[in-house]
C-alpha cells in the first residue's frame, strides 16, 4: 500500500513540473515574441524616421511664417506721387492750336496752253481743318508746336485756357526734329520752364498735358518707359528721332503739348503714338526737351536751325557687328564711314572706331548719339570717346554745319522772292508726289510769281532747268537769269504746271 502510494505521489510530482514547465516554455516564448514585435517594430520606426524625417532641409517649419490670400488691403499701405501741383503748374501754359487750309490750286499743266490762250485755271479745293497743341514759352507769346500740325496751313489760330483767342504767326519751323515756333501779339502769358531732359529716369512719374479730340485743358498720367526711341515717323531725309517713350495717353490733338514731371516743368513735346487705329493703345513718344530748347533759341534768332554735324556714317553696334569687327563689348555706335574733310576725319577719327560717350555722356545708339550732337551749334567743341582695337581714346571734335565749315548758317532769303515766301518740301511731299526736290510756296504776295498765275502750294522744282533744292537755289538762279525765267512743278493735287515771266536785266 505504501509502495502504491508512492508511485502515485511520484506521479503525480512529475505531472506538476511537467506542467510547469510547460508554462515556463509559454510564458518564455510569449515575452519573445514580444521583444521580438517590440524589436522590430522598433527597426521600423528607425527606418521610417531616418527615411523621412532626418532631413532638416525638408521638414523645417518657421514659427514666424504664414500664409495669407492674394487678395489686396483696402487701403493701400504706400504713398503715390501727388500730381495736383504739376497739372496746376502747366494747365494754364498749354494752348489749343486750330489751322485752315484753304487750298486753291491750279489745274492746268500744259505749257502749250499757255503760249496759245487757252492759259491756266484753278479749281477751289475743299476747305481742310485741323487741330493741336501748343506749350508756351515766354511772356510775349512765343509758343512751340510741332511742324506737322501746322505744315501747309494758310491760318493758325491760338486758343488759351482762359478762351482768349489770337492769330499767330509762324516764325519758323525744323522738319528735320518736327517743332515749330509761332508768336501771338500777347503778353503777361504764364509759361513752362524747361527741365534737362537728361536727366530723366525710366519709371518716373510725368504728365502728358494738351487737347485730345478737342477737349481742351486735359491732364493724363504716366510713368516715362523707355528713352531715345528711334520710331521712324517723321519722313524728312535729315530727321533727329530720340524720343521720350512714356505710358501717359495721348491721342489725336495732344501733338505739340506738354509732357512735364512731378514739378510742373518742361520734359518734352508729346509728338506721336504707337497706334493700330489711330487712337492711344499704350504707348506714346516725346521730343525731349533739351532737342526743342536748342531748336527754338535758333529759330528765334537765325530763322533756321543750326544743325552741327560729326561727318560720319553711323549705325548700331549689334552682336554681329561685334563679332565681325572683334569688339570685347556690345555697346557705342559704330562708324562705317568717316567723311573726308568733315569734323569727326579732321579730329583724327577713323572708319571702325566705335563712339562710346559725348562729353560724358553715354551712347549706345544712333538716336541716342544724334541727340547729343543735335543740342549744339557748328563751331562748338565736344570731346567724343571712342574705341579703337577696343581701347578707348578721346577726341575733341570742333563740329560742323552742312556746308563743311563752322560758321553759323544764315538765311540768305530776304523776306520774300517775287512777293512770295518759300520752304524746302518735306519727304511726304517728295514721295506722294514722286518728285526727289522743291521749293514750296507758303505766302503768295504781289509779284512775278501771281502775276505768271502761279498759286499758293505750287512746289517749284525747276528754274531754267536747273533743279532747285533749297530756297537760296531759287535766289540764286533768279539773280543770275538774264531776260526770261521758265518755272517747272507740281500742285499738291499732282498737276504738272509750267509758267514763263521775263525779268528786268538792269
Amino acid at each position: 500500500m505504501v509502495v502504491r502510494y508512492k508511485a502515485k505521489s511520484n506521479i503525480t510530482n512529475h505531472y506538476l513540473l511537467t506542467t510547469k514547465s510547460k508554462q515556463a516554455m509559454n510564458n518564455i516564448k510569449k515575452g519573445f515574441f514580444t521583444l521580438l514585435i517590440a524589436l522590430v517594430g522598433g527597426f521600423i520606426a528607425l527606418w521610417a524616421y531616418t527615411r523621412y524625417f532626418n532631413d532638416p532641409q525638408i521638414v523645417t517649419v518657421q514659427q514666424d511664417q504664414s500664409m495669407r490670400y492674394a487678395s489686396l488691403p483696402t487701403t493701400y499701405s504706400g504713398e503715390l506721387p501727388d500730381l495736383t501741383f504739376a497739372a496746376e503748374n502747366s494747365i494754364h501754359s498749354v494752348v489749343h492750336i486750330k489751322v485752315t487750309q484753304k487750298g486753291s490750286y491750279s489745274s492746268s499743266g500744259n505749257l502749250f496752253n499757255y503760249f496759245f490762250g487757252e492759259g491756266y485755271h484753278s479749281q477751289q479745293m475743299p476747305l481742310r481743318q485741323g487741330a493741336g497743341s501748343g506749350v508756351i514759352l515766354s511772356s510775349d507769346g512765343f509758343i512751340v508746336t510741332n511742324n506737322h500740325v501746322i505744315d501747309q496751313a494758310d491760318e493758325i489760330s491760338v486758343v488759351l485756357n482762359d478762351k482768349r483767342e489770337f492769330k499767330a504767326k509762324l516764325i519758323g519751323t525744323d522738319p528735320s526734329t518736327d517743332l515749330a515756333v509761332l508768336k501771338i501779339d500777347a503778353s503777361g502769358l504764364p509759361v513752362l520752364k524747361f527741365s534737362n531732359s537728361d536727366n530723366l529716369k525710366l519709371g518716373e512719374w510725368v504728365l502728358a498735358v494738351g487737347n485730345p479730340f478737342n477737349l481742351t485743358s486735359t491732364v493724363t498720367a504716366g510713368i516715362v518707359s523707355a528713352k531715345s526711341r528711334d520710331i521712324g515717323i517723321n519722313p524728312d531725309q535729315m530727321r533727329i528721332e530720340s524720343f521720350i517713350q512714356t505710358d501717359a495717353a495721348v491721342n489725336p490733338g495732344n501733338s505739340g503739348g506738354a509732357l512735364v514731371n512731378t514739378r510742373g516743368d518742361l520734359v518734352g513735346i508729346n509728338t506721336a503714338i504707337a497706334s493700330q487705329t489711330g487712337s492711344y493703345s499704350g504707348y506714346s513718344f516725346a521730343i525731349p526737351s533739351n532737342i526743342v530748347q536748342k531748336v527754338v533759341a535758333d529759330l528765334k534768332e537765325h530763322g533756321e536751325v543750326q544743325r552741327a554735324l560729326l561727318n560720319v556714317q553711323i549705325g548700331d553696334v549689334t552682336a554681329k557687328v561685334a563679332e565681325d569687327y572683334g569688339l570685347d563689348k556690345i555697346e557705342g555706335v559704330f562708324i562705317g564711314k568717316v567723311q573726308e574733310g568733315g569734323a569727326a576725319e579732321l579730329a583724327g577719327i577713323k572708319d571702325n572706331d566705335v563712339i562710346i560717350s559725348v562729353d560724358g555722356i553715354p551712347v549706345n545708339s544712333t538716336a541716342e548719339l544724334q541727340e547729343q550732337i543735335s543740342k549744339h551749334r557748328p563751331g562748338d567743341k565736344v570731346t567724343v570717346v571712342v574705341k579703337r582695337d577696343n581701347k578707348k581714346k578721346p577726341f575733341n571734335v570742333t563740329l560742323r554745319n552742312k556746308h563743311g565749315d563752322t560758321e553759323i548758317v544764315k538765311d540768305d532769303n530776304p523776306d520774300n522772292i517775287f512777293g512770295s515766301k518759300f520752304v524746302a518740301v518735306n519727304d511726304r511731299d517728295k514721295q506722294e508726289l514722286g518728285i526727289r526736290y522743291g521749293v514750296k510756296i507758303t505766302e503768295l504776295g504781289n509779284g512775278k510769281f501771281k502775276d505768271a498765275g502761279i498759286k499758293k502750294g505750287f512746289i517749284i522744282t525747276q528754274v531754267n532747268k536747273n533743279p532747285i533744292s533749297e530756297v537760296n537755289d531759287l535766289l540764286r538762279i533768279i539773280k543770275n537769269a538774264r531776260g526770261g525765267i521758265l518755272v517747272e512743278g507740281i500742285y499738291p493735287d499732282g498737276e504738272v504746271a509750267y509758267y514763263v515771266f521775263g525779268i528786268d536785266t538792269k
